[in-house]
């Protein structure tokens, strides 16, 4: 069976990608409006787990909606949450039997609510996979510790292809690098360099 995972080169995503790839033919899909080229980042470590990776378009449209929401709320979490949506409505329209995103069980943002997946399912005749639902972040990071190589960084530090770097690249070109301080708050991301294999 065919799935399509929405992948930023993270640590969440990849570990996603590692647990379903028993199951499933598994498809790396960085979802990019074309703002920055840094999906190039997460094709290199979609090559480093070795998984096959594709880009996944956004309308640009969504891109600039969500930038109004974040400057207007003046914290990123609905414009990243509508950019989350969006794209999974588009990697379920691109015909695989499934697909799945990284969300843990205690994210703030993006999360996907049980009517949001059964809607998404129905409409589109696909399976919703959030293999990390179960995963608070102390297992995630256990796992990870014991899995990946990773870089860890503050965001503005750590390039990796997800929506809000692309989000901070546009706030930053319309409203000044100034403005992207206001609207995110400080906190780290992570890039995967590379899988641990047993020696």
């Amino acid at each position: 069976m065919e799935l399509g995972l929405l992948y930023s080169g993270g640590k969440d995503s990849t570990l996603a990608a590692l647990l379903l790839e028993r199951f499933y033919d598994v498809t790396l899909r960085t979802a990019h409006f074309g703002v920055t080229d840094d999906w190039q980042h997460a094709r290199e470590t979609a090559d480093a787990v070795g998984f096959a990776f594709e880009r996944l378009q956004l309308d640009p449209g969504v891109a600039e909606e969500a930038v109004e929401r974040i400057r207007e709320d003046g914290f990123p979490r609905n414009g990243i949450q509508q950019v989350h949506r969006h794209a999974l409505e588009r990697l379920a329209g691109e015909g695989y039997d499934a697909i799945a995103d990284g969300t843990r069980r205690d994210d703030r943002v993006p999360t996907v609510s049980r009517a949001q997946a059964q809607s998404l399912e129905d409409r589109h005749g696909v399976d919703y996979i959030a293999p990390l639902s179960g995963f608070g972040r102390g297992a995630v990071d256990r796992l990870v510790d014991a899995e990946l190589d990773v870089t860890v960084g503050p965001s503005e530090a750590i390039t990796r292809a997800d929506y809000e770097a692309e989000l901070r690249a546009i706030i930053a070109e319309e409203h000044g690098p100034g403005a992207v301080a206001g609207c995110f708050p400080d906190h780290e991301q992570t890039h995967v360099t590379d899988v641990r294999r047993p020696e």
